[in-house]
Order: C-alpha cells, then structure tokens, then sequence
C-alpha cells in the first residue's frame, strides 16, 4: 500500500488491494484496477525505490571457497545485528542485546561497539570503518560484496583433494559431532571406511595421513572442533505445530509423491514417475510442480527457486514452447491454447518468504543456500511425517496426484490408445498435461480445507484463496525477473562446436552463436534438467542467451507422433530379445525365422496374380486388396 510502481510506462501508486486487483492512481489523477499477477508480470514493470538486491549466482558461488564463504555469511549477521538490533535481521525475532538497541544507541556507536567485539573473538582489521565499509557494500552488493575477492583464486580449504573424499570427511564429522571423547585420528578412519563402504575398496585414492589431518581441521566448525560437546541440546519437541501461514507465499512446503503413471523414457524404455512440488500453505496454489524418475535423485531447490520465482509469460521463448507443447500433446484438451495462455499467465508465481524442505525430496546444495541468502528466503526442515502430521503438503499432494492420474487415464483414452504396456505417454507430454490441468482444475476447484471457520460449507478455490489473502495482507511477494530464470538453473562447462553444443543427446543451436564457434573453450551452460527444450549461454557480453533444441519443432511434423510410437514399439520388442519386424517375443530362432519366411511369402503371394491352372503370373495385383509395384510398360500395354 502507497509503494510506487512503474506500469505502461507510466508511474503509479499503489492506493488498495482487493480480491487479488491492484488500485493504481496515476500522477495526473487517472485511475486503474489489474489482477496482482498480470501487473507484476507486465513488461517494464519494476518498483520504484532502491533496487532489490541481485541473487547470487549458484555457478559463482560455487567457486568461493568454504571459509571465504563462512566468512561472509558471519558478515552478514554482524551487519544485520549493526543494523537492526538482531542478527537474523527483523524477521529473526527476540529482543536485541543491550549494546546493539537501535532506540538507545546510535548508528555510529554500534558500529564501534561492533568492532571491539570482533576484536575481542580475534578478527583481525575490524576498526569501526572496518565495519562501516563491509555495511556499505552490503547495501550496494549483498551478499556477495561481503566474499573478499582475493580468495576466489589463491585459496581452497580442501585444496585438490578428491570431493568423494571431502564429502566422507564431512559425514565423518557429522556422525561424530558431539562426542567428547572423539579424536582426529577417529574421524579420519571413519572418513576411509565410509569411502570404503561407497565406492568400494581401493577404488578411491586417498590422500597421506598428515593431508587427512589438514583436511579434517579445514573442514571442522572453529567454534565446534572434533572432541567438543554440542552446543545446542537436544530436547523433547515443543506442542503446537508449526506456525500457520496468514498470507501468499509465506510458508510453502515442498514434497514429492509418487505417481500412479508410467512414462516413455528417453531410451524408449518404461520409466516410473514422481512430481515434486511446491504448494503454498495459505491457498493451496501449486508454484511448481516437476516431474521426474525417481531413480534420477531427488530435484535441485535451485529448479524449483526457478519454476516457482519466474512468471511463465516472462520466461525467454515461453509462448513458443507452449504451442510446440500443446501441439504435440493429446488432441483431447481441456481448454484452447489462447485460452490457456490467459490462465497461465494469471497463475500465482512468488519468491517464498520460507520453504519447508526435506532432504530426500529436493537437494540443497551451498550454491542454493546461497541464493536463498541473497533472495531473504529462510529454509526449515520438514516435520517428521507422524500420524498427526499427515494432513499436510504431503497429503494435498497425493490428493493431487491421484485425480490427475484420473485425467490422464482419461485423456490417453480419448486418443485411442492400444498399448498394452500402460506407458503411453513421454516425460515431456504428461509434463505439459500436468501444467495445463493444475492451471484449469486444480486451481479453479474448491478444497475443503481452504474454508473460513464461520462458513464450513463454503470452500474457496487455491486461486480465489490466493486473490483473497493478496487483498487482507496489503501487499503483493514480487516475483523475479525473466533473466533470473537461467541463472537459478544447474550450470556446467559444454564445448561450441560449428554444429553447436551438445547435451544429453541433444543437439542446441542458434544464430548467435555464430561468432563464436571454434574457439577451443568451454562455455557456461545453465539447463533444465527436466525440460530439455532450450539451454541458457553465457556469452561474453555477460548475458545468458536462450539457445533452442535444433530439433524442437519436431511436433509440428506431420504423423510425429505416430512416428515416435512405432519407435517405442520397436525399442521395446529389441529389449525383449525379439528380432527386427518380429511380433513374437518367444519360442526359438527357427520358430522366430520361418514366421519371418512367411510373412514375406504372404505379402509377395499378395502381389502376384495367379494363372488359371494355379501359377504365377507376369502381371501385377491391380484388385483393391493388394499393393503392386506400378510398371508403367504393363501398365502402357493396357491402353
């Protein structure tokens, strides 16, 4: 309320939210009203005031070494203690301690008593201007103006040691923390026998005991090293659950489910399938929901941050990909594709406020956490799943997954399927059917547990609770821009080659990439890894590009998909031992060759005609059941 904006090129003040519609008073006194998700998506919007900090990138990240990285998050939590009284910033909580009191001291002062404090812990360098200037360029930067730049080349806590090893060493520490009795030379035997255990004997090298000794003291919280008492204690689980959320995008939870479909892999092999999603826990909305084989690992949070944070109509190539998508689905829609485009572009897209997260369901690495950092998302684990704790993000999304399997076992007998197999559709198809059937009936179905307490019987839709709850809060969780979309994706190194780059088995090209071949260096590459449509290229101009699959358009080919469905089946039949153009998958190699033998003599008979006295003729079948081979001579002779 009251915050400016930039709208069609004309600034506005927010003067009301109601039912999910922004109020807008313009300079000259004009007047206007637009759904909350059409404006924060619009083209040229932005908020007027001091520009949001950028989220880091995880590819960047990732390069700063463990410490620099520890040392510019404790940082961030001096600073955030300088500035408002808590380290965890005003959403923290709590009371600030007495020598940090915002309303009792000033700016200047508690940046003083800020530096005799690091001081006293050992920091070296930490004057009051020390402090004031790391403030400063947190306030321009963020977080990553607090990494001192000097280590991002000269330093790695684990230097070039094997990251199998790294990563047994720091489940070592884990398993011994807290354990008073724990000595070093314990953790770096319980460090071999877990690589022993996973990799298998001697397939790892591993590195001299006195670089295990190094390895373990860099890798070793300072203020908990191996052999000291935990610090926080454990205790019996405080009633009252967790707190409830009261407004769009404060508390999402994310959860993965397994669902009731089998799908074509990319091998043409018959693969199970899960979604994992995110569901906000105010209305009900699903930000997003992915769908994978449960055999690839769970999904990275950073795919998630991206499909949740970025609007559909901002993303590059959206509108494209859609009607390849929608083409190549089911004829059997449920609306048009305008009509689906209007509805996607009106589903809610937000950056959380705090994400409810399971390790086993999405995988938090420090590059995500990173980013979280810098986009003010605060990360909690997940509840354990006790009987009271069933009806949760958990239980919703079953309900989800069972009435799309409904659709989907619908749709797919709309289009005539005979497979006996029950795998009919691809990754990518039900990917698209899922899309389109949580934007027009997921979100447009009244739940029962989106009720007010006063009206039991009315339940509201996820999509009118969210429009609702935007009106009550008074403000609107802005999404991020089209641009972040490639940058919260996975990142990797790939080769431009003159016929472009590579991955996955795919090949992706486009025009501007072409001053750029053949220049023997790899380039940053941000993908999907569940939507192999487009990749995202850091060129030198310092911009991701959207570089599309060379063989995208592929639905638009006349008979595709019966194209891919007879492949399938031929893949299938290889993998059951049959040989090629066999319908039979048993019996002998005699018994497989002669029905071979008799195919073909049945489609030859089929192509000759028979003499009088039951031989073969020299014409060709000319009736309606067979199909000749066309001889224009025979066929000259007949005029």
């Amino acid at each position: 309320m009251g915050a400016q904006v930039t709208f069609e090129g004309r600034t506005w003040q927010v003067t009301g939210l109601v039912d999910g519609r922004v109020h807008l008073v313009a300079e000259d006194g004009a007047t206007g009203c637009v759904l909350a998700a059409h404006l924060v998506s619009a083209p040229g919007f932005s908020v007027t005031g001091p520009a949001a900090a950028e989220p880091p990138a995880p590819a960047l990240w990732e390069t700063v070494p463990l410490a620099a990285q520890e040392r510019a998050l404790a940082w961030l939590r001096h600073i955030r203690e300088v500035e408002t009284g808590l380290p965890g910033g005003p959403a923290d909580g709590g009371t600030p301690r007495a020598e940090y009191n915002p309303q009792r001291f000033t700016l200047a002062e508690r940046e003083g008593t800020k530096a005799r404090e690091l001081a006293a812990l050992g920091w070296t360098r930490a004057s009051r201007t020390t402090v004031q200037r790391m403030r400063l360029v947190y306030q321009r930067q963020g977080l990553w103006g607090l990494v001192d730049k000097r280590h991002l080349r000269t330093f790695s806590p684990t230097g070039r040691t094997d990251e199998r090893v790294v990563a047994a060493v720091l489940e070592a520490l884990r398993r011994r923390r807290g354990r008073s009795k724990t000595t070093t030379l314990q953790i770096i035997e319980l460090a071999e026998q877990i690589v022993a255990d996973t990799y298998g004997p001697a397939r790892v090298k591993l590195p001299g005991r006195s670089s295990l000794y190094r390895l373990v003291k860099a890798l070793a919280d300072p203020a908990e090293p191996p052999g000291s008492a935990a610090r926080t204690a454990t205790g019996t689980a405080r009633p009252g659950g967790p707190p409830p959320a009261l407004r769009p995008a404060e508390r999402v939870h994310v959860a993965t489910v397994r669902l009731g479909l089998r799908a074509v892999g990319e091998d043409g092999g018959v693969v199970p399938v899960a979604v994992t999603a995110a569901l906000d826990a105010a209305s009900g909305c699903v930000l997003a929901a992915v769908l994978h084989p449960p055999q690839d690992g769970p999904v990275s949070l950073s795919v998630l941050l991206a499909e949740m944070a970025v609007p559909r109509p901002q993303r590059p190539g959206w509108p494209t990909l859609l009607e390849q998508a929608h083409a190549g689905g089911p004829a059997w829609r449920l609306v048009s594709l305008p009509a689906r485009i209007e509805a996607t572009a009106a589903r809610p897209a937000a950056v959380p406020e705090t994400l409810i997260v399971d390790q086993s369901t999405a995988a938090v690495t420090p590059a995500v956490l990173a980013v979280c950092e810098g986009l003010g998302i605060s990360l909690e684990p997940a509840p354990s799943r006790t009987a009271g704790a069933r009806r949760g993000a958990a239980y919703t999304l079953e309900v989800l997954v069972g009435l799309f399997a409904r659709h989907a076992t619908t749709a797919e007998e709309a289009c005539g399927a005979e497979e006996a197999a029950g795998a009919y559709w691809s990754m990518p198809q039900l990917q698209d059917l899922l899309d389109e059937w949580i934007t027009v009936r997921w979100h447009q179905r009244p739940q029962e547990q989106l009720r007010h307490p006063l009206l039991p019987r009315a339940g509201l839709a996820p999509q009118e609770m969210w429009e609702v709850l935007l009106g009550v809060a008074g403000t609107v969780p802005l999404p991020l821009a089209g641009q972040h979309y490639g940058e919260l994706l996975p990142a990797r190194r790939c080769a431009l080659t003159d016929s472009g780059i590579r991955l996955g088995g795919r090949r992706y090209d486009d025009a501007c990439l072409d001053e750029h071949r053949g220049r023997g260096r790899r380039w940053e590459v941000h993908h999907h890894p569940h939507d192999p449509r487009q990749v995202f290229v850091r060129l030198p101009d310092g911009l991701l590009h959207a570089i599309g699959w060379a063989d995208g358009e592929h639905t638009l080919r006349p008979f595709d998909e019966t194209v891919r469905r007879r492949t399938g089946s031929v893949l299938t039949r290889r993998g059951a031992g049959a040989p090629p153009g066999s319908e039979t998958t048993g019996g002998s190699g005699e018994t497989g060759r002669s029905a071979d033998v008799a195919a073909v003599e049945g489609i030859a008979d089929g192509m000759m005609v028979h003499d009088a006295d039951g031989g073969v003729g020299d014409r060709i079948a000319r009736d309606t059941g067979g199909f000749g081979v066309y001889d224009p001579q025979a066929e000259a002779e007949l005029w």
